[in-house]
């Protein structure tokens, strides 16, 4: 099962690229796994409500851009559907019984993804209705990949 985190913004401290890195070792024995990071586009402190979805919408082209035409794409949102963790180990194994080219997560930037690439999402998907900082969100949703992966093999690290 190949499957992408596409994500604004880099992992610039080292604690979260050592943990997302070592997700990313972890997950290589289930697939191809791959990490894609899009330039976040500066914001003005006191940007208005346009500028800020030029910005989002820019970010979003980004993302299209890496996305494929056979992709199973969910979008990480506060308001989209929460899914337990044997949950996304069912969305994962339903991918790959679809033959799905590849699994691809959507992370946007500080100010959330843009409506262009939300449209491409087959799906949305929320972690929690609480916020969290990018770089410590995307390790999490690289543990809970890894953990979708575990329970598909029966393994005991989940529980």
């Amino acid at each position: 099962m190949n499957v992408a985190v596409i994500s604004v913004g880099k992992l610039k401290e080292k604690p979260f690229r050592q943990m997302a890195d070592e997700y990313l070792k972890r997950l290589s024995r289930f697939g191809k796994f791959e990490e894609i990071e899009i330039p976040d586009l500066p914001e003005r402190e006191n940007a208005s409500p346009a500028e800020e979805e030029r910005i989002r919408e820019r970010e979003g082209e980004a993302i299209l851009q890496r996305i494929r035409p056979g992709d199973r794409v969910i979008a990480l949102t506060i308001p989209g559907k929460q899914r337990s963790s044997p949950e996304l180990a069912e969305e994962i194994r339903e991918a790959k019984n679809r033959g799905t080219g590849r699994l691809v997560f959507l992370i946007g930037g500080s100010l959330g993804l843009g409506a262009n690439a939300l449209r491409r999402a087959d799906a949305e998907m929320s972690m929690s209705r609480m916020t969290f900082p990018h770089q410590l969100f995307r390790v999490m949703l690289l543990e809970q990949i890894y953990r979708a992966f575990q329970i598909s093999k029966g393994t005991k690290y989940h529980k």
